[in-house]
């Protein structure tokens, strides 16, 4: 579980931003339960305003932690976007840092028998080198060190295998200690669990992007029946006309004709392709058609609804970049509505989006869609550096009507649009225009 992330010196986050997922109204939990971090959060804020930004912050971390020790060349640094309207954050170290709850577990009751342990990790680096890099967990609230790395010297824990010691003596200085000791299997129960987080418990997807009929086939084909359950309930729940999925399989002499035509290597390795259709009702039955005579949005709901399911299903953490992206404010409403509700969300999955849709900060059928504690904002100043800041700086009243504050400007992160700059660029005609 992900209780805060921070950055500085990363695209337009120039100063250290950071957003809180600890509740601030502990009252107001998913069905009044008490919850040691909110389920969602939601980041509000103009075009280019940085909302990505801090999103790509966490998939960053995730990149260098999965990927450091592969990615590395022998003599370079390590690959980083530091802010680049100023000449002088380049030469600045860049620095990440998550705090996690690791290690809850649930009983037969569905109660967390095991409450977890909080851990802090991050790293700060530079064009050259891992400047900086640390762990450490809190078991009973007490401050414990694994370990605390500054370049190539590593100060340890009293509590840490003398096996890491033997790791760090084979860690290049452009590559993330965490990433070796944990594929090494030296390292131990906390180095594991937060590696374990960021290459399997955090997962990130673009709702506008769009599957291919064999992707999705596959998808359907390995996921098993009880996703494919949800997702027809999902469709008819939307509204989207679709009444069943349906997956059938290549004949095996289309299987046969499509192989004849690939290579050698690639036919041996060739499976049956299916086929995914959707069946409508109309007015003489249901009609089955293909992904790609669905909507846009309805396509946009089908991409997005298996990182859903998974994430609910296994409690893992979604990042989505664009939530509203061809969706409807009242499907958008119900996706983090299976997030809020305990019920839905048993496991404590949590999902943090991006999105432009106003609407989503107020009431959609009656029913509140995000707290006072879940929502953030961007915007940025006149040196395109972004500032976070979360809606309870502003201290609101829960029940003021915040979608009509925002949209007034009154919490800031709204566009500035210079009516009179675009009226004069409309005016402007071409010397040939009065010809045409």
């Amino acid at each position: 579980m992900l209780l805060s992330f921070r950055a500085s010196n990363h695209r337009s986050l120039a100063a250290e931003q950071q957003v809180l997922l600890t509740p601030v109204y502990a009252a107001e939990g998913p069905d009044e339960e008490e919850w040691d971090a909110v389920p969602v959060a939601g980041i509000f804020g103009p075009n280019a305003s940085g909302k990505s930004n801090v999103l790509d912050a966490l998939l960053y971390m995730r990149r260098m932690v999965r990927d450091s020790l592969q990615d590395s060349e022998p003599g370079r640094g390590p690959i980083r976007h530091p802010y680049a309207l100023d000449p002088a954050a380049r030469r600045e170290p860049s620095s990440f840092v998550v705090d996690l709850l690791l290690g809850r577990r649930r009983n037969d009751d569905e109660l967390f028998s095991e409450p977890g342990v909080r851990h802090e990790y991050g790293f700060t680096l530079d064009d050259d080198q891992i400047v900086e890099e640390w762990l450490y967990s809190y078991p009973h609230k007490q401050r414990r060190k694994v370990f605390h790395r500054q370049g190539d010297v590593y100060d340890w824990g009293s509590h840490s295998f003398k096996e890491l010691k033997s790791v760090a003596d084979i860690v290049e200085t452009n590559v993330l200690f965490l990433s070796v000791a944990a594929r090494s299997r030296q390292g131990q129960a906390e180095i594991a669990q937060v590696y374990d987080w960021f290459t399997h418990r955090l997962s990130a997807r673009r709702p506008m992007g769009t599957l291919s009929q064999q992707q999705l086939g596959a998808l359907l084909g390995r996921s098993g029946d009880a996703y494919l359950s949800w997702l027809n309930g999902l469709l008819r729940a939307a509204d989207t006309g679709i009444e069943d999925t349906e997956l059938v399989e290549e004949s095996e002499e289309e299987f046969e004709l499509r192989r004849a035509m690939l290579s050698e290597s690639s036919s041996r390795k060739a499976r049956p392709e299916r086929t995914v259709l959707f069946r409508h009702r109309g007015e003489h039955g249901t009609v089955p058609l293909g992904v790609f005579d669905e909507s846009t949005g309805t396509q946009s709901l089908i991409a997005l609804s298996n990182p859903v399911f998974t994430a609910l299903r296994r409690g893992d953490t979604l990042i989505v970049d664009e939530l509203d992206a061809s969706l409807h404010p009242y499907l958008s409403a119900h996706l983090i509505g299976l997030f809020q509700s305990a019920k839905t969300n048993p496991l404590a999955a949590q999902l943090v989006f991006s999105t432009h849709d106003a609407a989503l900060l107020g009431k959609i059928q009656g029913a509140e869609v995000l707290r006072r504690d879940q929502i953030w904002f961007t915007e940025k100043d006149e040196c395109g550096r972004t500032e976070l800041f979360p809606l309870t700086d502003f201290k609101p009243r829960k029940d003021e009507n915040r979608e009509l504050r925002y949209l007034a400007g009154r919490y800031g992160a709204v566009p500035t649009i210079t009516d009179d700059l675009v009226l004069a660029t409309l005016a402007e005609r071409g010397p040939d225009l009065d010809d045409a």
